[in-house]
């Protein structure tokens, strides 16, 4: 009866070579080294554990360990084992080199995301707890593919009284954020025979990609100070705008022109995809409602929780024309996207209050941070203006003309995290050049706040 084997620490994968059972175990073990496999540091399993794996006696593995650490291979010390010596490692002949990873920044101003050191953490352990203490039991089954309907009727409510959006539950899915929501769209307007979606001059590409992912072309539309120009609408399937704050601009979309696009979709039939990503940071007056509350029938609101909570969430609306749904539905495949547990949770979020508590500790936090970041722009860099309406996460900084580039190098060399305007220009865009930064000020936590702001007026033009 053959003797059962045990596993006795770390699992070791060894393919010992012919020449005697210790040279082939010792071979293996070199090459394993040489080649990276086993990364300096990596701790190995004693004699007796891997003499058991591999059936072989305990000496023949002993004497292998002490053969490679006499070559250097290894390293042995009482009490800490036998380790991998700290050496460089060499790649396999012929094999490419392995990229250089750059290292972390010191300071991150990379816009897109929030504090998350501030995420809520035991308010929404709290929600999440009542959540699953009320779930049904049909909770933890396939869901229904539009989302959980605590979530979506929550929503409706959040959504109608905050942002002027006007929907009922039947009309709202549930997705994996906005990137998530945009494929689906995608899919839904190729299905339909589109061809192309008029875009921004400035936006994320991501979402063009996304776009494009779909077979669908994405044309920008003209901008000037008064924000997207929708006068070259033409037979275009859909526009896809952020009207509330315009990313990464800075600014609202004109009232005239609010109109004027959702008249285009009214008389052409086109879609307009509103993509609402900060619309609860304004901090100098109330924020503009939603362009879906002037149509509903044209306008899909677009909304997540990743810039009021957390990207790791995955948590994302669309709030859809009537006749949409149904198309939407099969672009998604029939099935429930997001874990049933965090939408009860969020919907409890929501119903509890505690949304709107922490939506207003945040906006305070933030405004102070624009704010601080514009009185020092006054102070040490006065030829460096922040543009765009006192909202959301993120500002521009409008820089000397030329100074773009070298604003950006000398970032890399403070250790800074920051992108250049000109990242963000739709490549087909017919725009004046603009220098500038875009600053994500909500990223740092807030003790790095103070460093993060230090370094990137060190960089900037005096």
């Amino acid at each position: 009866m053959a003797k059962p084997r045990a596993t006795f620490g770390v699992d070791l994968h060894l393919e010992p070579t012919g020449g005697g059972v210790r040279r082939g175990l010792t071979d293996a073990l070199r090459e394993a080294v040489r080649t990276g496999r086993l990364a300096p540091g990596t701790r190995l399993p004693s004699s007796r554990a891997l003499a058991a794996d591999l059936g072989i006696a305990r000496n023949t593995v002993a004497d292998a360990y002490a053969d490679l650490v006499a070559e250097g291979w290894l390293t042995a010390r009482q009490g800490s084992g036998t380790r991998v010596s700290e050496r460089t490692v060499v790649p396999p002949t012929g094999a490419p080199p392995r990229p250089r990873t750059p290292g972390r920044p010191t300071h991150n101003l990379v816009p897109g995301t929030p504090d998350l050191a501030s995420f809520p953490r035991a308010e929404w352990l709290k929600a999440a707890r009542r959540a699953l203490t009320t779930a049904p039991h049909q909770a933890f089954d396939y869901g229904d593919p539009r989302g959980r309907v605590e979530l979506r009727t929550a929503l409706a409510g959040y959504l109608s009284r905050a942002r002027g959006v006007r929907a009922d539950p039947e009309h709202i899915l549930v997705c994996a954020g906005i990137s998530h929501g945009l494929r689906l769209l995608g899919a839904v307007l190729r299905g339909r025979g589109a061809r192309t979606v008029a875009v921004e001059s400035y936006g994320l590409d991501v979402h063009w990609n996304l776009l494009a992912a779909a077979g669908l072309r994405t044309v920008p539309l003209p901008f000037d100070e008064r924000g997207t120009d929708p006068g070259e609408l033409t037979d275009q399937g859909a526009v896809l705008l952020t009207p509330a704050h315009q990313f990464p601009m800075g600014g609202t979309l004109h009232r005239d022109r609010r109109a004027a696009v959702v008249e285009w979709a009214r008389r052409t039939g086109g879609l307009v995809v509103e993509d609402d990503y900060d619309g609860e940071f304004r901090y100098d007056r109330q924020p503009v409602g939603a362009l879906q509350g002037l149509d509903p029938d044209h306008v899909v609101h677009a909304g997540t929780a990743s810039k009021s909570l957390a990207p790791g969430l995955r948590l994302g609306w669309l709030v859809l024309p009537p006749g949409l749904m149904e198309e939407v539905l099969t672009a998604k495949g029939g099935i429930d996207s997001c874990g049933s547990l965090d939408q009860l949770t969020l919907a409890e979020f929501l119903v509890s209050g505690a949304y709107d508590r922490h939506v207003r500790a945040a906006r305070l936090r933030y405004r102070r941070r624009r704010d601080a970041l514009v009185a020092e722009l006054a102070r040490r860099a006065p030829r460096v203006h922040a543009t765009g309406i006192a909202a959301g996460l993120h500002v521009v900084l409008r820089l000397p003309p030329g100074t773009e580039q070298s604003a950006l190098r000398a970032a890399a060399w403070q250790g800074l995290a920051v992108h250049g305007l000109h990242r963000y220009q739709h490549p087909e865009a017919t725009v004046e050049r603009r220098d500038a930064l875009v600053v994500g000020y909500g990223t740092p936590p807030d003790h790095a706040w103070s460093g993060a702001l230090e370094a990137l007026c060190a960089v900037l033009p005096e």
